[in-house]
C-alpha cells in the first residue's frame, strides 16, 4: 500500500472536496495543525468546499461551530450538506402542506420555505396526518427514539408520500472506540420493516456532487481531472468521488485506520487514487 505526502499529491488540482468528520475533525476537536491546510490552499490559489452528510444544522451554524474551534477559513459559502441538497428537493417537488421531520427544532429550520409548514413527527395526528405531504429523517437527535419511530412508520404506511433521507450514515464514532446510531442506521430499520425505498441525499451520492460541481462551473472554468474528493470513508466519500468521476484521496485519520486499510479496500473493491496518512500539511 503506497502512501503518499498529501502535499504532494495537490498540484495537479484546482478544487478540493473536503468530507468534515475523521477529515478535518474528531471526537476531540479539530485534527492539530488542520488550519495549515487551509492556509497552505490559499496561498496556492486552491479553491475548496466542505461536503458533507451533516444535515443536523444549517451551513451557517456549521460554519460557526469551526470558528468555535479556531478554524476560521471554513466560511458558510464553503459548506455544502445534505440538508441543502433536501431544502432544494422540498422546494421543487413538495407543493405545500405539512413536512413531517424526525430530527432537532435546529435541523429543521433552514428547510422552510415554499409555504410548507414543518412540524416534528411528535404532533402528527388525527387532525393534520391528512396534510402531510412529505417525511425528511434529518438528525438522530431531538424526538423519542420508542414513541417517534414507531409513529414514523405508521404515518408512511398510512400516506402515501416521499421520505427523505438527509443524512446516509449509518453510524458515527463518539469516542476512540464507540459509534453511535446515525440517522441513515435508522433510515434503513425503518426501509426495511415498510419493504420500500427513500429518497437519499448525501454521499455516496452523486447528488452532493454534482450541486457542487455546478456551483463551481459557475465561478471558474473546471474540469472533474481538476477535482479532488479527501475523505475517511471508503463506502461514501470514496465511493460517491468515484461514481462522480473525481480523484480521492483516502485519509486515516478517521474510520479508516492504517492497520486495516488495504484489507478494507481489497475487501469492499472500493479503491481510492490516493491514501495519505492526513490531510494536514506540515511546515517544511
Amino acid at each position: 500500500m503506497n502512501i503518499e505526502n498529501f502535499k504532494s499529491i495537490l498540484p495537479k488540482y484546482k478544487t478540493i472536496f473536503f468530507d468534515a468528520f475523521g477529515v478535518l475533525k474528531n471526537y476531540n476537536g479539530l485534527l492539530p495543525d488542520i488550519d495549515k491546510t487551509f492556509e497552505y490552499l490559499k496561498e496556492q490559489n486552491q479553491d475548496f468546499y466542505i461536503l458533507t452528510n451533516d444535515a443536523s444544522r444549517s451551513p451557517k451554524q456549521l460554519a460557526e461551530s469551526y470558528h468555535k474551534l479556531g478554524l476560521y477559513a471554513i466560511t458558510e459559502d464553503k459548506i455544502i450538506s445534505s440538508g441543502m441538497i433536501t431544502k432544494e428537493y422540498i422546494d421543487l417537488k413538495v407543493d405545500g402542506g405539512i413536512v413531517a421531520y424526525l430530527g432537532t427544532k435546529n435541523s429543521a429550520q433552514y428547510l422552510e420555505g415554499n409555504g410548507t409548514r414543518l412540524v416534528p413527527v411528535s404532533e402528527i395526528d388525527d387532525s393534520n396526518i391528512g396534510e402531510v405531504n412529505a417525511l425528511v429523517l434529518l438528525d438522530d437527535e431531538g424526538f423519542d427514539w420508542f414513541k417517534d419511530l414507531n409513529k414514523t412508520v405508521n404515518l408512511l404506511r398510512k400516506r402515501t408520500i416521499p421520505a427523505i433521507v438527509a443524512n446516509t450514515d449509518n453510524t458515527y464514532p463518539v469516542n476512540q472506540h464507540d459509534v453511535a446510531i446515525a440517522i441513515g442506521g435508522v433510515a434503513t430499520m425503518i426501509e426495511s420493516i415498510l419493504g420500500r425505498r427513500f429518497i437519499r441525499f448525501g454521499k455516496p451520492d452523486t447528488t452532493m456532487f454534482m450541486f457542487a460541481y455546478d456551483l463551481l462551473k459557475q465561478k471558474m472554468t473546471i474540469s472533474k481531472r481538476e477535482i479532488l474528493m479527501v475523505g475517511d470513508t471508503l463506502h461514501t466519500d470514496i465511493l460517491g468521488g468515484n461514481k462522480f468521476g473525481i480523484d480521492t484521496a483516502l485519509v486515516l485519520t478517521g474510520n479508516t485506520r492504517i492497520d486495516d486499510a488495504e484489507t478494507k479496500i481489497k475487501s469492499m473493491g472500493i479503491v481510492p487514487t490516493h491514501i495519505c496518512e492526513s490531510a494536514v500539511i506540515e511546515n517544511n
